[in-house]
């Protein structure tokens, strides 16, 4: 049975664990270079099978916008284009996970984890992954993707050397997490359709769903 442990305070000097059961919930991490089409495969699950779908950055903006104890130190380290601790995103994670268990059909954990360390901590602090949907290009085809992008984003970080950057830096991690997990991998070719790639998504969690 997977279980979440939360503390929080009832009493300064003893915290108590909150016992959150999410068994029998898939939780499916979306992993995929930048350009790679997470975003649209989630909307896809999300409208097929309901799951609560968390993405990282969003949640980091949400913080950001609560106006909460952390938002301003976070709110600092973003716009510095600093690195959020890993603590805070997973401390993120397993309270939005918290907040929507009881009601939740399962989790989408979308860009996360991005290196081998916070897998580890995300299977320490919540529970291990039914499933890994990696939807894979090439480099070129990111690179591409991305340069499209840029053309009408306005983004400072869609250039062609730093886009460059941020694949190698994705890919070099992202192997890390994936050799950690080569029965959990769904590689799924991004380079196709959308209504093609998302066949190949139900065929993964189609039988997840109905176990």
């Amino acid at each position: 049975m997977a279980q979440i442990n939360v503390p929080f305070d009832t009493c300064p000097c003893q915290p108590v664990k909150v016992r959150v059961d999410i068994s029998n919930k898939p939780i499916i991490w979306v992993l995929g270079g930048p350009g790679s089409g997470k975003g649209t495969q989630c909307d896809k699950i999300i409208a097929k099978y309901g799951f609560t779908h968390l993405s990282t950055g969003d949640l980091l903006r949400a913080e950001v916008k609560s106006g909460s104890k952390r938002a301003k130190s976070l709110a600092i380290v973003m716009e510095q284009g600093g690195l959020v601790p890993n603590e805070v995103v997973l401390e993120l994670l397993t309270e939005a996970i918290r907040a929507n268990a009881p009601n939740s059909k399962g989790f989408l954990i979308d860009g996360y984890p991005r290196e081998k360390s916070q897998a580890i901590a995300f299977e320490k602090a919540i529970a291990p992954p039914s499933a890994i949907l990696y939807f894979e290009a090439s480099a070129e085809t990111l690179t591409q993707r991305l340069l499209g992008r840029a053309a009408s984003s306005g983004r400072a970080d869609d250039n062609e050397t730093t886009i460059k950057l941020r694949l190698k830096t994705f890919l070099e991690n992202n192997q890390k997490v994936l050799d950690q997990y080569p029965t959990k991998i769904s590689r799924i070719d991004a380079e196709t359709s959308v209504d093609a790639i998302f066949v190949e998504v139900e065929k993964v969690l189609d039988p997840i769903v109905a176990a």
